[in-house]
């Protein structure tokens, strides 16, 4: 507030700016609350005053902003990380591997072997390494080669029905233990118990899929029977299901 004298000095009114003293009365909790609670409205008239691009600069600044950002931070290098090991993998590893370890005993096995006890060491590799854990894709390559794609999708598929089942029936033994494993994982194992749900077809559809999935189809044959899902659409969905993965070991 301004105010002027009444009297002049050398013809001009003399502006005065008086001094305006607050005195606070009270304890030291209720101060250091007004303090608080007036700077936070002092902060919002600023806010109002200057726009909402200088509140949003400010609001960049605290701790929870920077805590999402750095957690972004993180993801986006771990998923550059392992999409720089599976390049480094499929470009050098992979192929270094196949070229001295895996086609020199496929080669080995195709010139040693003939042609009938080949079709035997398919068919019993194919049947058993998946009640085994072990993958059963360089026997494919291996029936590929000698037997093409008509001999050997079948000779394959054949197999391959003999190496669900197994573990299907092994699985049933260990029921309870099956059934144990999955209620620690719970989210994972809902995948598997929607394929027990509903009619055959619909249980036939859900295998089919869990096949076609990405989803490890040598740990689905000992979890198949734990989510009671019956024999005949588990089997017929899981050679439907299969036959893609068949048909790129022999074209490989």
């Amino acid at each position: 507030m301004t105010f002027y004298e009444h009297e002049k000095k050398g013809g001009e009114e003399e502006e005065l700016v008086p001094k305006l003293r607050l005195r606070v009365e009270g304890d030291a909790a209720d101060c250091k609350a007004g303090c608080v609670e007036l700077s936070e409205r002092l902060l919002e008239e600023e806010c109002e005053a200057e726009g909402e691009g200088l509140c949003l600069k400010k609001l960049a600044f605290c701790p929870g902003w920077r805590g999402s950002l750095w957690k972004w931070v993180k993801l986006v290098l771990l998923f550059a990380s392992l999409g720089l090991l599976a390049v480094v993998f499929l470009k050098w590893v992979g192929p270094f591997f196949m070229d001295k370890e895996l086609i020199p005993i496929i080669n080995w096995e195709t010139r040693t072997f003939s042609t009938p006890v080949l079709a035997v060491l398919v068919f019993a590799s194919v049947a058993l390494f998946p009640t085994l854990l072990l993958p059963s894709s360089p026997s494919m390559w291996v029936a590929g080669m000698t037997f093409g794609y008509g001999y050997g999708f079948l000779l394959i598929i054949s197999a391959a029905a003999v190496g669900v089942s197994l573990p299907y029936f092994i699985g049933s033994l260990f029921l309870h233990r099956i059934q144990g494993w999955l209620e620690k994982y719970p989210k994972k194992a809902a995948i598997l118990r929607a394929a027990g749900e509903g009619n055959w077809f619909h249980q036939f559809k859900a295998v089919t899929l869990i096949r076609i999935s990405p989803f490890p189809y040598i740990i689905y044959n000992y979890c198949a029977v734990a989510t009671n899902v019956r024999y005949g659409p588990y089997i017929l969905g899981s050679m439907v299901g299969m036959v893609p993965e068949v048909f790129v070991a022999i074209y490989t």
